[in-house]
């Protein structure tokens, strides 16, 4: 994440030190220049009238979003920036997806608490944004999701609202939330797309999230037909990379395979997985998701969500992405493969095409192939990155194959086989 040493923001209102929230060097020096003093007028160029959708009615809230050609102060907030997605984000800006006049600031739960109203209000108001990524959530695995269904949607409720309104209320040009393939339906028709999140209700596992996530598009729906506001969402599928979450009870399918594996080639004992490894997904590396996070935020202009994807026509089942771990991890011990009354089965098949991202895409846009690293090179896979001890080394060519195929939505649980209803999560 980019953030200093020291940065803190307080439980009550008030604002906090203007240098805590920028990224410094070891040396001290500020990464990313403070705002100006002067305070920007909301909505700098306000005219009365409506635009054409997707630019929207500038006052208050946003105006045109376009980045194509930054402005000469463009500062990018980015919420959630310490998780899967926000680093990857902050990799691809680091390694030179910054364009002259970009000012990147990330923050997480350390920096401000997002469902208390006034600290997100002070960050804010601190940082000044003219466009910003939404990816903090209250996110977690199957089984915590079936527990504390109530607490993910109040929580997610109150910062969405929070994050959504507080950019209103500075006049923030554009908002991008990330959403999860979860919202969609549990019965529904396939392929799926943006245009049937709201057809009925999504599987009860996670409802109290999935509800959550699904409001933010009612949301941006409402600021735009109220504020002309140009807030859009994405909805990314399974996210896969550095800095996942390798709880083997509380993270996703593929980390999770990753650490048993880990563990059952260090300990020299079987390597158990739950289900039948019939579910079938669609994976995205987290680095290939962060260079379209950049594109929807510069290019993009509609208030629709749309799907962030690999392409639709090959798919992964779980079976197969299990063997592709194994395999790329050089794991020759006894796979067990075992069902427990515990374990719920995921759905067997959510695709999510990518016919919207195709259309608006530069034909020269693809995933990364058979690398393990963007840019090549190394032989530990960045998807370890982050086992609390040393990972096997994994092929970049073996771990690659999971990125060429495209893929269906998220499995949750890391119930390696199986899992839960699909989500995916910054």
């Amino acid at each position: 994440m980019l953030r200093g040493p020291g940065l803190h923001f307080p439980a009550a209102p008030g604002a906090p030190s203007e240098d805590s929230i920028y990224q410094r060097t070891a040396g001290g020096r500020p990464l990313v220049p403070p705002p100006p003093r002067s305070r920007r007028v909301a909505g700098e160029s306000a005219r009365a009238g409506s635009r054409s959708p997707g630019q929207g009615k500038v006052g208050k809230g946003a105006g045109a979003a376009s980045m194509g050609e930054p402005q000469r102060s463009t500062r990018i907030l980015v919420t959630g920036g310490s998780g899967l997605v926000g680093r990857a984000i902050q990799k691809v800006v680091a390694d030179g997806a910054r364009l002259p006049g970009e000012d990147w600031v990330f923050v997480s739960s350390k920096d401000a608490d997002l469902t208390n109203a006034a600290q997100t209000r002070a960050l804010f108001e601190k940082v000044q944004p003219t466009h910003v990524i939404h990816l903090a959530a209250m996110v977690g695995g199957l089984f915590r999701n079936m527990k504390y269904n109530l607490d993910f949607w109040r929580k997610n409720v109150h910062i969405n609202d929070n994050v959504l309104h507080s950019a209103f209320e500075v006049g923030a040009r554009k908002v991008v939330s990330c959403l999860s393939t979860c919202i969609f339906p549990d019965k529904t028709t396939y392929p799926i797309d943006e245009t049937m999140i709201h057809d009925g209700p999504p599987h009860s596992s996670n409802f109290g999230y999935s509800y959550a996530k699904r409001m933010i598009d009612v949301q941006n729906r409402a600021y735009f037909q109220q504020h002309g506001c140009t807030f859009t969402a994405v909805i990314p599928t399974n996210v896969f990379g550095p800095h996942d979450n390798f709880n083997i009870e509380d993270g996703h399918v593929l980390p999770g395979l990753i650490h048993k594996v880990h563990l059952a080639k260090s300990r020299g004992s079987a390597l158990t997985v739950w289900g039948t490894g019939s579910p079938r997904r669609q994976f995205i590396y987290s680095l290939d998701l962060a260079r379209l996070f950049l594109w929807v935020l510069r290019e993009y202009d509609q208030v629709e969500p749309i799907i962030l994807s690999v392409g639709e026509e090959d798919e992964v089942s779980i079976r197969e992405a299990a063997e592709a771990v194994v395999e790329a991890m050089d794991f020759h011990g006894e796979v067990i493969v075992s069902f427990s009354s515990r374990r719920r089965q995921c759905r067997s098949h959510l695709v999510a095409p990518t016919w919207q991202l195709g259309r608006r895409l530069p034909l020269s846009w693809r995933a990364s192939k058979g690398q393990g690293q963007a840019g090549g090179g190394g032989g530990v896979h960045p998807v370890c990155c982050g086992l609390d001890r040393a990972p096997s080394l994994i092929p970049p060519s073996q771990m690659g194959s999971l990125r060429r195929r495209p893929a269906t939505a998220s499995c949750g649980p890391t119930c390696l086989t199986s899992g839960s209803h699909p989500s995916s999560r910054p």
